[in-house]
């Protein structure tokens, strides 16, 4: 698991719109990384829509979702929800994996690989400042008020 003071590791990922996003690119800003199980499901519904009702709060702070979905499946979700802020297809969960979370999860009695909901704010020099593994869809725009203002 990574940790406050970790160098957060650096990927780059397509966007809804077909464009790369690079993490190392964006240096001097604080980024917000938040891992997301599947689009437009009702959890993550409810933590994109957080998080986009909250951005103006943050201003210098880019936020990323990440999640599994093709990026045609993030430019829905997106254009549905007027989220505003870049969606990242980690089709292969590789950054998922560098980020410890992707992991066996349960449900209903059945196991099975996936995103475990997390998100990660990290400095502008690319060191990790806060890491929040399991973080529930409500408290993902709470944490990130509070470590920006804090």
């Amino acid at each position: 698991m990574l940790t406050p003071g970790s160098v957060a590791p650096p990927f780059s990922l397509t966007n809804q719109g077909g464009q790369t996003i690079d993490l190392t690119g964006l240096r001097g800003s604080r980024v917000l990384v938040f891992f997301y199980p599947k689009a437009n499901t009702p959890g993550c519904t409810q933590q994109a829509c957080g998080l986009r009702d909250v951005a103006s709060q943050v201003e210098g702070t880019v936020i990323l979702g990440i999640s599994p979905d093709k990026p045609a499946a993030q430019l829905k979700f997106d254009q549905k929800y007027q989220l505003g802020f870049d969606l990242l297809a980690d089709t292969e969960h590789t950054v998922a994996e560098a980020y410890g979370v992707w992991a066996e999860k349960k449900n209903y009695g059945k196991t099975y690989m996936g995103i475990v909901r997390s998100a990660f704010l990290i400095g502008p020099d690319g060191i990790i400042e806060q890491a929040w593994y399991k973080i529930s869809p409500a408290d993902t725009p709470k944490k990130l008020l509070e470590a920006v203002a804090g």
